[in-house]
């Protein structure tokens, strides 16, 4: 059978090399790939700024963030086309069977052991500069009532989130939706906190990025986190969406799970970064 007549039968739909993939392993992709190349081009673009910077430049200061806008491109293009190849258009078609549901589940689980590592380098250099003179210089007040209460919103969302799956499990599309709806509400009071929180900080105490060791591994953890969020609210607003147009139910339910998988990752990372970031900096 060609490609062209597996696309036919897909609806359209296929994924790039289909036909040198070994059967019985579903269908290969390129757009992990193209996600990870675009990700890739964002730190080589923020190396090239570096190099970019002062006197003794090494490249010109346009390169670096001519990359990483090209990057940030290539990037969310892959994103998308993995997403929606991945979750959409063959729920569309013919839903997803239980193997390829377990093989979703385990992509995210991999995907999550990935994150664990960029997080765990932003962690490492926070932990080394900590070996050094503490404080490195005056630092704000990091705890604060926002913090607490968008803490509260967070851990708050990942129980709605999960009393909406356990809805959708037993039938109850109503208090799925609604559940749902709520924990991407409470996502995006979350971002806006921490939003208001940078502007406090850089308005009110004159922190930047590159005001010291603390504020580039301040800005850098809470922003790494913040973007995480982001893209989990646009997981749940897509999910939503689906949501509302019937595509869930109590069999069918794949990307609910993998979203959840994500979202309470995101929040597991918030409390950590609590303990050693806001409460473990005046220790």
């Amino acid at each position: 059978m060609s490609l062209a007549d597996d696309a036919e039968e897909s609806g359209g739909h296929h994924l790039p090399a289909v036909e040198d993939w070994p059967r019985g392993f579903g269908e290969a992709s390129w757009w992990p790939f193209v996600t990870a190349f675009g990700a890739a081009g964002i730190y080589a673009g923020a190396g090239l700024s570096v190099l970019g910077r002062g006197e003794d430049a090494v490249v010109g200061t346009a390169l670096g963030p001519a990359v990483v806008a090209a990057s940030v491109l290539v990037f969310l293009g892959g994103l998308y086309g993995w997403l929606y190849h991945g979750f959409v258009a063959s729920f569309w078609e013919h839903g997803t069977d239980e193997h390829a549901s377990q093989s979703l589940r385990l992509g995210m689980v991999l995907f999550l052991a990935s994150e664990i590592a960029t997080f765990g380098a932003g962690f490492a250099y926070y932990f080394f500069v900590r070996v050094g003179t503490w404080p490195p210089s005056e630092l704000p007040h990091l705890l604060s009532s926002l913090v607490a209460a968008n803490t509260l919103v967070l851990v708050a969302s990942s129980v709605t989130l999960h009393l909406a799956h356990v809805g959708l499990r037993r039938g109850d599309r109503t208090r799925f939706l609604r559940l749902l709806g709520l924990t991407l509400l409470l996502g995006v009071v979350f971002v806006a906190g921490q939003a208001y929180e940078y502007y406090d900080f850089v308005v009110g105490e004159g922190l930047t990025l590159s005001g010291g060791v603390f504020e580039s591994a301040f800005f850098g953890l809470t922003g790494l986190h913040g973007l995480h969020v982001s893209l989990g609210a646009v997981l749940l607003g897509i999910v939503l969406v689906r949501g509302l147009y019937g595509q869930y139910s109590a069999d069918r339910h794949t990307s609910v799970s993998t979203a959840s998988m994500y979202w309470h990752f995101v929040d597991a990372v918030w409390l950590f970064l609590v303990v050693v970031l806001y409460v473990g900096s005046t220790v």
